[in-house]
């Protein structure tokens, strides 16, 4: 459950339109929904964005195209904003099949997909390169 689908559950019961048991009930299911989903290969870390503010990002290297997709997926299935590092031209058309909003950015190497508002962020983001690194 996103924060914005849960303050819209809240607006619900505020107004009478659902009910506290029901309400109590659909935020106790959002809850047991673990906080990390298994995919036998990988474990999508299902609460990131509650405890971080954005959902986990996927690094592409070392996994084939049917797993970031997969990965993919079950984050942009629980309605959350999809980034995907180091990705290849064959990872983004994995994922366009399973989320087909989302976009490829050549010269980043990344796949997006954003849901909702994204809140900005505080503090500096630094890139460092060494050795014979180009950046």
């Amino acid at each position: 459950m996103t924060e914005k689908e849960l303050n819209a559950l809240l607006d619900e019961v505020r107004s009478g339109r659902t009910g506290t048991e029901d309400a109590a009930r659909r935020v106790l299911d959002a809850m047991r929904a673990a906080p990390f989903e298994d995919l036998g290969f990988a474990r999508v870390d299902s609460h990131r964005h509650l405890r971080q503010g954005f959902p986990e990002v996927i690094l592409g290297v070392g996994k084939t195209p049917a797993q970031i997709a997969a990965i993919a997926g079950s984050i942009a299935g629980r309605g959350h904003s999809l980034l995907v590092t180091r990705a290849t031209p064959e990872a983004y058309a994995a994922v366009r099949a399973a989320v087909p909003e989302a976009a490829y950015h050549e010269t980043a190497r990344t796949i997006v997909a954003s849901r909702g508002e994204i809140p900005a962020g505080t503090g500096t983001v630094l890139v460092v390169c060494a050795g014979t690194a180009r950046c």
